[in-house]
């Protein structure tokens, strides 16, 4: 061979080996991924949702935990209140891609979703070693229920299973070997996406390297994955409704405040208006909310804000600016919602991220409300699907089952809609000692 043939060879090797290594996720540098090779998910191409979407949440017991369901539907209400989606979550404890298969006509179609999202594998898995005849028939049942709601107008996510956690309760095999199992069941996923032209959600290797962080940082009884090591508490909930949400292409940015103190003028962005502006005050009405979580500690795995703390939820999702020009003080505090901080001018020139900043929010009460408005409703519609649908009631005569149980839906969902009101509240910018 000729040094130019060997160099072309060595050449060709060496980019083959960058092009197959940049289709994989990064990894972190630790020993326990080196078995994993989840593939590479393309990023979000923009904003899937549009104006009066309605939206299925579909899935297994990890779905009706009512949990990451709840975290979406609260933020699409609140935070995109523009947008006008409605939800319904289609959780159902045990279950497997094909048994949403055979219920999804009359407990999901019928109410003529334009967008859905769905998170199965977990029992699809069986909680063992990947079996290629056992990932085909995932597949399948999985192709099955795509194409339904494409054929049915609706766009669609297809979420990955999640990851398990060290031991779990009722199976022999080991946490790492169940792991590999779901990582080819996501990878089965994102190929179906892609083959169908879906948007894919990836909730196993976020929850996976992102569990391996916080046990690393806060110790082993940091579980991600849940207790049970399968059903997550609020953190990886949080981490399993960023999945989504990042594949629903939410950008995350809920408008500016942004006060000129040498003009003596305040304006406002982004379904937010400004009431008054005098001596530093600004007073504004908000049609739109900052997503509020209860206080909570980081190595808390069932707190909602340890959870955003790994996901960096407050900076991919949870954007209220604040934006001081012209300022002659070196610092200044800012009093918002009861809580007083202290920040140098050029940080408020560069602008400040409110509810990064502020634990308390001049929102927690309403959007309290709004949350538990989308509580109720969604424990409505497990009791609705599971028990009426599929009981005494929805055997004897289904139509009337549904007819009875929409109207008393009903008022659970306007109870949603009326609990967005507008918040009028105070920024007071002063300069500091």
């Amino acid at each position: 061979m000729t040094s130019l043939r060997l160099l072309l060879l060595v050449s060709f090797l060496a980019f083959s080996a960058t092009a197959f290594a940049q289709e994989l996720e990064p990894k972190p540098d630790a020993k326990v991924f080196a078995k994993f090779s989840p593939k590479k998910a393309p990023a979000p191409a923009g904003l899937l949702l549009r104006e009066n979407d309605r939206l299925a949440i579909i899935g297994d017991s990890i779905t009706e935990q009512k949990m990451y369901s709840r975290i979406m539907e609260t933020y699409l209400t609140a935070c995109l209140p523009e947008l006008k989606v409605t939800v319904r979550q289609y959780g159902w404890g045990g279950e497997t891609a094909e048994g949403f298969k055979n219920r999804m006509t009359n407990d999901a179609l019928q109410f003529q979703p334009t967008v859905a999202t769905t998170c199965y594998g977990m029992n699809d898995h069986r909680y063992t070693a990947y079996d290629e005849k056992n990932g085909q028939w995932y597949r399948e049942n999985q192709l099955a229920i795509v194409r339904a709601f494409k054929a049915a107008g609706a766009r669609f996510v297809l979420g990955s299973p999640g990851c398990v956690g060290p031991k779990v309760p009722w199976s022999k095999v080991d946490s790492e070997t169940m792991n590999l199992n779901l990582c080819e069941f996501r990878n089965i996923d994102l190929a179906l996406a892609q083959q169908e032209q879906v948007v894919f959600a990836d909730v196993f290797w976020p929850l996976l390297t992102l569990g391996w962080k916080a046990t690393n940082q806060f110790g082993v009884d940091y579980a991600i994955a849940g207790k049970d090591a399968v059903h997550p508490g609020w953190a990886g909930h949080v981490v399993m409704a960023s999945a989504f949400l990042k594949a629903l292409g939410v950008s995350g940015d809920l408008g500016t405040f942004t006060v000129d103190l040498g003009a003596g003028q305040a304006s406002a962005t982004g379904g937010h208006e400004v009431v008054s502006f005098k001596s530093g005050a600004l007073t504004a009405k908000s049609s739109r909310y900052p997503f509020c979580a209860p206080a909570g500690q980081l190595n808390d795995d069932n707190a909602l804000r340890s959870g955003m703390a790994l996901v960096d939820f407050q900076s991919q999702f949870n954007r209220l600016h604040l934006v001081v020009k012209n300022g002659t003080a070196k610092n200044y505090t800012v009093t918002w919602g009861g809580e007083v901080k202290t920040f140098t001018g050029a940080q408020l020139a560069a602008g400040i991220n409110l509810p990064a900043e502020f634990a308390q929010t001049p929102f927690d009460s309403a959007f309290k409300r709004v949350d538990e408005a989308v509580s109720r409703k969604q424990n409505y519609e497990t009791k609705q699907i599971k028990s009426l649908f599929h009981g005494e009631e929805g055997r004897v005569d289904l139509e009337a089952t549904v007819a009875l149980t929409e109207k008393a839906r009903a008022p659970l969902a306007a109870a949603i809609r009326d609990a967005m009101k507008p918040v009028t509240h105070t920024l007071k910018i002063e300069a500091a000692n």
